[in-house]
């Protein structure tokens, strides 16, 4: 009896690491001023029992073209090395990556649930529509009118150097439905900075004498949209990236983090639409603003220049 017990208690804790927010159910915050329920968290399906409905890898059989199967002990080692090189060196993105897909798996399925709940999340989950050069063309994107969302989406691109095919394939998720959520999600994370009015994360792999690296001014944008996807998505790696990754930044910019950028991510990832369950190919030529109200997405505050 009491090893029942433990296994159960083990379980709850799995559970609770693995999607935080469920513990937050019913809660209200107020921050800055701003004072909202907890709505997506009333919101999301339960999931503690059909875990074991998934079609899930067995046996080390490949389910889609990208997919590396692994055992469990494989995975908790790629769990643990990715982790620790994540926290040393931000700039692998491969590293992160891979730690969101070996940790993610319940989140997942919360996203998954939540896409199959709305009209327009089962349209993208039947159509598996995908964002990169081949599909999106950027040079059309340029000729939209100046406030369209699609002309600010290649703006944004343009302006901090990044392409389309800059997200990695899915590699490590043993279900071929919950990998293509995962791939979707880092595709549509751009357009998630584009609606804050955010600057794309740009990290320099400058290497310093003394092993450091040299993190760029818009770091902070990146850390706020994770905050926001945090809440959205209830993703571990999310939350990793909230809360360690500040560390590397200076007083001030931790200071605005706190005062401006976590408390909007926060209301808005509470207040807005899932991002999941918006076809956002379709908006490009669409006023931004309207494509905010339609989500009832805020964008992120502007932060006052420091008086010289």
């Amino acid at each position: 009896m009491a090893a029942i017990t433990v296994l159960n208690r083990s379980r709850h804790i799995t559970r609770n690491f693995h999607n935080p927010w469920r513990i937050l159910k019913g809660k209200r915050f107020v921050s800055a001023g701003l004072e909202f329920d907890d709505a997506i968290s009333d919101s999301i399906p339960g999931w503690e029992d059909d875990m074991e409905e998934s079609n899930q890898s067995h046996d080390g059989f490949q389910l889609y073209e990208s997919h590396i199967p692994t055992s469990m002990m494989q995975k908790v080692l790629l769990t643990t090395g990715s982790a620790l090189m994540a926290l040393y060196n931000p700039a692998r993105a491969d590293m992160v990556a891979t730690l969101g897909e070996t940790t993610g798996f319940l989140a997942l399925k919360n996203m998954h649930k939540k896409m199959q709940a709305d009209p327009v999340g089962q349209e993208i989950l039947q159509e598996c529509p995908r964002i990169n050069s081949s599909i999106i063309d950027m040079t059309k994107l340029r000729q939209l009118p100046d406030g369209s969302f699609g002309r600010e989406y290649a703006r944004n691109m343009d302006t901090n150097k990044i392409t389309a095919d800059s997200r990695d394939e899915v590699k490590y998720v043993d279900d071929k439905d919950l990998a293509y959520v995962m791939q979707r999600y880092r595709e549509v994370h751009d357009f998630v900075h584009t609606l804050a009015g955010l600057s794309i994360r740009f990290v320099s792999l400058v290497c310093m004498k003394d092993a450091k690296f040299l993190l760029a001014k818009c770091v902070p944008h990146e850390i706020a949209v994770k905050w926001y996807e945090m809440i959205q998505t209830g993703l571990p790696m999310c939350a990793l990236s909230s809360f360690v990754a500040p560390i590397r930044l200076t007083g001030r910019q931790r200071a605005e983090l706190r005062k401006y950028y976590i408390p909007w991510a926060v209301y808005c990832g509470y207040q807005s639409k899932f991002f999941l369950n918006v076809y956002f190919e379709k908006h490009f030529e669409e006023p931004i603003d309207e494509l905010r109200q339609r989500m009832n997405f805020v964008p992120a505050p502007k932060i006052p220049k420091k008086p010289v």
